[in-house]
């Protein structure tokens, strides 16, 4: 017993430390309080209903931040759903294709075309000028084009009625998520790579007026000018954000205007210009005194089928989403190229008793070019009239027209691009209807139907004033600084041997 409490006794003594220093020690709750209530808390977690409008927003083309919204307008901080800044794979895809169809159109679709027209030692001078615009242009394009056109760090400003901003030069920031200015759905790199393919081939249709006898360095030189008098600038006002004439987007624009795919900034431009460059320059040799037909009706052929196939990237692309109003321009494209070719070679037939291919061929471009403003905005019906009118007005500007002014179009650029182009903005404002595009609704529901025409016809002088100014004062300097054409011995040659060295077809196999 004695043993037992004298144990007892040395363990309480030995635990005395112990339990001083735990009274001593501080109160361990404290400090949790402390970090608790320096933790934010955790952002709001979107509910279920949220997400699936995400995904909802991504079938419908439309904003997948919509459902996240609240009575204000706002989004509340850190609250996002995983459909918010990125790309959606069906759409992004979609483009993607969209966009190798419009290069396919340049690369080889109108070099064939073109090619197909000149005659056989002048084939490979279209090839290299096509070539050539690629190249020279997807430069432009990526150094400062697509800012120039897209950007809008300029607004506000004196410049930035001229062009966009700089804050895109080189791509920068250019990467896989959209830049919601233009399509909620599609990567901006996607959307700067379609917009470069119309960027190549408006100056490419250019050639058609001057072929057989422009020399290649001219061409590119005049072009590289070109590029920024009159196609940067126009595109960047017709289909830029802050563009003062983007009527669809632009709510402060002071024209008005509309153009779905390109009718002023694609196809009047280049086609206008083409006409005065064509002047300037003067006729081939031997023109009016010796037959200069196709060489290949057979690679024109090609080239229009190509052509054909590679404007559904054009037209139904310009949606910059697979969605109905793609499927809309899908539609009227189809209809008003295939009335224009029949009509063009109907007038032929009447007129001359025979249908030609190249009736064919000039009919079906001419249907494509006018219908290209309106794509997207007209009902069916209404691409069936434009597709007759196409046949008809470019017809008679082809066959009368050109040889009433004696003008040496080589390959009806004008007539088709300038005089199609032209006449396609108009019927654009006519027909132009919201049944067919919703968006037509957003910033000119009171003009649609009634006072849009009077804004097309102001796109159109604008466009007019541009691209002749620019052209007369870009031919002239080009002239003075290096010539224009080859000599005449060159020329008479071919420009296959004196500009690239080479022939299109050897004679020796």
């Amino acid at each position: 017993m004695n043993s037992l409490l004298r144990t007892l006794t040395i363990l309480a003594l030995a635990a005395v430390p112990y339990l001083s220093s735990a009274q001593n020690a501080p109160a361990p709750a404290a400090a949790p309080a402390v970090e608790a209530a320096k933790t934010p808390p955790p952002p709001p977690a979107p509910s279920l209903e949220q997400r699936i409008a995400g995904l909802e927003a991504a079938i419908a083309n439309g904003d997948p931040t919509a459902a996240l919204k609240d009575a204000k307008g706002a989004i509340p901080a850190g609250l996002t759903t995983p459909t918010v800044g990125v790309a959606a794979p069906g759409h992004n895809g979609f483009m993607m294709i969209c966009a190798a169809l419009v290069l396919f159109m340049t690369l080889p679709g109108l070099f064939l075309f073109y090619g197909g027209l000149v005659r056989a030692k002048n084939i490979l001078s279209v090839v290299a000028q096509c070539f050539g615009l690629a190249g020279l242009v997807a430069v432009l394009w990526w150094a400062v084009g697509y800012s120039l056109v897209f950007g809008k760090s300029f607004d506000g400003t004196l410049l930035g009625h001229v062009f966009g901003g700089s804050e895109y030069f080189f791509l920068n920031g250019v990467n896989s998520a959209p830049n919601t200015d233009y399509a909620y759905w599609i990567s901006q790199n996607v959307f700067s790579m379609y917009q470069l393919m119309f960027a190549i081939i408006t100056p490419a249709l250019i050639v058609g007026a001057i072929a057989e006898r422009m020399k290649f360095s001219a061409v590119m030189l005049f072009m590289l000018g070109w590029m920024f008098l009159v196609y940067f600038p126009m595109a960047h006002a017709v289909w830029g954000i802050t563009g003062d004439m983007n009527g669809v987007w632009n709510a402060k624009a002071s024209i008005k205007a509309i153009d779905f795919a390109g009718g002023t900034v694609v196809h009047m431009t280049s086609g206008w210009s083409a006409l005065l460059l064509c002047i300037i320059l003067g006729p081939r040799i031997g023109f009016g005194k010796k037959a200069m037909t196709p060489h290949s009706m057979v690679l024109c052929a090609v080239g229009t089928g190509m052509l054909w196939v590679g404007w559904y990237g054009f037209n139904a692309g310009s949606a910059l989403a697979a969605d109905g109003i793609a499927a809309q321009a899908f539609t009227t494209t189809t209809l008003a190229a295939a009335v224009g070719a029949f009509t063009w070679a109907a007038l032929e037939w009447i007129i001359r008793k025979h249908a030609s291919i190249l009736g064919f061929c000039s009919g079906a471009v001419a249907g494509l070019v006018v219908i290209t403003p309106a794509a997207g905005f007209v009902s069916a019906n209404s691409a069936v009239l434009i597709g007759v009118l196409a046949g008809v007005v470019p017809f008679l500007a082809v066959v009368y027209l050109k040889a009433k002014l004696g003008y040496d179009d080589a390959l009806d650029t004008f007539g088709v691009h300038a005089v199609g182009g032209t006449l396609g903005a108009i019927v654009t404002g006519i027909c132009a209807t919201v049944d067919a595009n919703g968006n037509l609704a957003t910033n000119l529901k009171d003009i649609v139907g009634k006072t849009l025409l009077t804004e097309q016809l102001k796109a159109i002088g604008v466009t007019l004033v541009i691209s002749l100014v620019a052209t007369a004062i870009l031919a002239f300097l080009v002239k003075a600084l290096i010539g224009l054409r080859p000599t005449e011995e060159e020329e008479a040659r071919g420009l296959d041997i004196s500009d690239h060295g080479e022939e299109g077809y050897s004679h020796n196999s």
